[in-house]
């Protein structure tokens, strides 16, 4: 069953599309962390590392739903058995169950945002060569797309034609107000347009991450690099910039795709009590 926290006229609804090892070792997907930030980050969250030691992930995204019927979602998760993940992530997903227990119909969306193009965040974005959510805009950013179209054009003509075909591509730059409660916030780095979301409601302030973070090891030490961003030292600024400037608010809270608890209440230590 989904998981949700409410914030003002908002809920803000986790939904987990899959679970499964990562494709390596995390040593090599962290090459400078060590046996102290790994066992820090274990205490910290038992749930991202098996009992054989692999770095284990939820692949997870959200529905933010307000009271006056607009349904905003953000990223659509590792996707059915033929999507484009299916090479690393345990396909198929269960998106659309957990979109059914938690009561939204796909037509009921009407924003799609893509943190950013890797496989496991876009899977349900299109299905059968259409835009599952048919009356959605989705939003990336133009560097983002940019990017893909230079680099995979596989992908692009998978996911990002079908959408431009239809008219529901929605292509920003930079930060950008979307609806009222919800902005997009360039967070460049780990691809060179990713976005994170930031929904204000209630006197609260969520940022829903994206792969800004990928791991606890780096809600410990920002500095982390993680072998598979395309910019690190970007990426870092971002991630430090981004948890300093949330941090300084009263119960800030992120929403995590792949960390074991989908919401982490920031100035809540890191360091488990001894």
């Amino acid at each position: 069953m989904p998981v949700s926290r409410r914030f003002g006229s908002a809920t803000l609804i986790a939904l987990t599309d899959g679970e499964g090892p990562f494709f390596e070792p995390r040593s090599t997907a962290f090459p400078r962390v060590t046996a102290e930030l790994w066992r820090r980050a274990d205490e910290y969250d038992p749930g991202t590392v098996s009992a054989d030691g692999q770095w284990w992930l939820r692949f997870r995204c959200f529905a933010i739903r307000f009271d006056d019927g607009r349904v905003v979602m953000v990223d659509a998760g590792i996707g059915p058995a033929e999507a484009p993940a299916r090479a690393w992530a345990p396909v198929p997903g269960r998106l659309p169950d957990e979109l059914a227990a938690a009561g939204i119909d796909p037509a009921e969306v009407d924003t799609v945002v893509l943190t950013h193009l890797h496989t496991d965040h876009v899977g349900w974005a299109v299905t059968g060569g259409a835009p599952h959510f048919a009356n959605a805009r989705y939003v990336v950013q133009d560097a983002e797309l940019a990017a893909v179209r230079a680099a995979n054009p596989e992908l692009a003509a998978y996911l990002l034609d079908p959408l431009a075909a239809t008219g529901q591509l929605h292509v920003v730059e930079g930060d950008r107000q979307l609806t009222p409660g919800v902005r997009v916030v360039a967070t460049p780095g780990h691809t060179p347009g990713h976005q994170s979301v930031l929904l204000q409601e209630g006197g609260k302030r969520v940022l829903l991450t994206g792969d800004l973070l990928v791991h606890p090891v780096q809600l410990i030490d920002p500095a982390q690099p993680y072998a598979h961003e395309v910019y690190p030292e970007t990426a870092r600024v971002s991630r430090e910039t981004l948890l300093r400037d949330l941090a300084a608010r009263p119960s800030a809270v992120l929403a995590t795709p792949h960390l074991t608890d989908p919401f982490i209440t920031l100035g809540a230590p890191t360091e488990p009590a001894t």
